[in-house]
């Protein structure tokens, strides 16, 4: 296998780049033909190639008809350990980032903080699974000084599987919350999931960054001898009416960010560039110019709405900072709400979460989900659809005024409804 490792190797050296989809390759990409439920990438090899793949993998031999078809046992292991082997042949620094909410947020305001002084090489969009991992490594060239990878899970073992293939020497998890329950089997269960990174820095002499505002994180310093701990003492939440503003070592800074529930991800950014070496001053304006997008606590601004899509995940955890958060500001304020999926006890956390908005007030309250029903049984004035299709159909029949949430997993489709405002 190490030596067929080598050779496809040889060949990623020869291309320039990998991709895993026809649809979007580039000239002179390394393709591998992937197999998943409902298809099989394998015959569209040669289509690959016609596309401008320089070289393709597959793992069915009818299809390796020719030169540039490399054949492999299994096209996903050739892919993953062809990013092990590249990780091996990176010295540099690289930090993994996990956790049940911000991941993805804290990636991107880290890498915006790294940047100032590093060139870096971050995770895109959130392909951190066991897929989004090897590629994102595989895209790492010799130029970069700092890598900054993303891990997701919904089961535990899964972390240590991305450390095995990433081999991070930092490794930051941003909390430990309700996400994925229903897989990982309850809290305890994302506990030691997520804990599967700080269990890879022990094993090889790694450097951890802690939230010690969260109990369960907080415990595991003293598995380590020299940890570092966020947020700093000179680092203060001063308002969140909707942009967070902070104060760092006596500085005022304004965000771009809403929501208290950032300033965790904005406490990460700040310690891990200073362990970096980035300037107070460089971070400050790292922090300062991050905008939000990809429907993760965005503001969109709309015929006199102001709109807070947040459409992307959505856990009891996540979901109950959202609410209090629009509860902490002034003015007229709607929630839209979604289905929160993979969630333990669904029906109950529903039925919590109902009980939470109905103790807040809201204008308006709108319910979106089978799943939503629970929480609509707790809240008189709201209305239930079972879907975002359903909901569209009466939304003439519907008024908002000041500030509107819209959460929910992805799945539900709520940010279809951001144009109909």
């Amino acid at each position: 296998m190490e030596n067929f490792i080598e050779y496809l190797y040889s060949k990623f050296l020869q291309s320039d780049g990998v991709s895993i989809d026809t649809r979007t390759i580039e000239q002179d990409n390394l393709f591998f033909a992937l197999k998943g439920p409902n298809f099989d990438a394998n015959k569209y090899a040669s289509q690959a190639l016609e596309k401008g793949a320089a070289f393709a993998v597959v793992d069915d031999e009818q299809y390796a008809t020719d030169p540039r078809i490399i054949l492999a046992e299994d096209c996903e292991k050739a892919l993953q350990d062809l990013a092990i082997f590249h990780r091996s042949r990176y010295k540099r620094k690289l930090l993994a980032i996990t956790g049940s909410n911000g991941k993805t947020t804290t990636k991107e305001l880290v890498n915006r903080v790294l940047s100032k002084k590093y060139i870096t090489h971050a995770t895109k969009g959130n392909l951190n699974n066991h897929l989004g991992v090897p590629l994102t490594l595989l895209h790492i060239h010799p130029q970069v000084e700092v890598a900054i990878i993303e891990m997701g899970a919904n089961h535990v073992g899964e972390i240590a599987e991305l450390c095995r293939m990433a081999n991070p020497n930092y490794g930051l998890i941003t909390n430990i919350g309700e996400a994925h329950t229903e897989y990982f089997g309850g809290i305890e269960g994302v506990l030691r999931g997520k804990s599967e990174l700080f269990d890879h820095l022990r094993k090889t002499d790694g450097k951890p960054f802690i939230n010690q505002q969260d109990h369960r994180l907080s415990n595991m310093a003293k598995r380590f001898d020299q940890p570092t701990l966020f947020p700093s003492a000179d680092l203060q939440l001063i308002s969140a009416d909707p942009y967070i503003r902070i104060e760092l070592a006596g500085e005022d800074i304004q965000t771009q960010l809403i929501g208290a529930y950032n300033f965790g991800n904005i406490a990460a950014a700040v310690a891990v560039g200073r362990e970096f070496g980035v300037s107070d001053e460089q971070i400050a304006e790292a922090i300062a110019g991050y905008v939000p997008a990809n429907q993760r606590s965005q503001v969109v601004e709309k015929n006199g709405l102001q709109l807070i899509v947040d459409c992307y995940n959505a856990n009891p955890t996540s979901m109950q900072a959202a609410i209090e958060n629009l509860a902490g500001m002034t003015g007229k304020k709607s929630v839209i709400l979604g289905d929160m999926k993979e969630v333990e006890n669904s029906a109950t956390k529903h039925q919590e979460l109902g009980q939470l908005v109905d103790s807040k007030g809201f204008d308006r309250v709108v319910f979106v989900g089978a799943e939503m029903e629970a929480a609509h049984q707790e809240v008189p004035h709201s209305v239930w659809y079972p879907d975002v299709v359903a909901l569209e159909r009466v939304w003439g029949t519907l008024a908002f005024e000041g500030t509107v949430l819209l959460k929910a997993s992805r799945s539900v489709g709520l940010d279809r409804l951001v144009e109909r405002f």
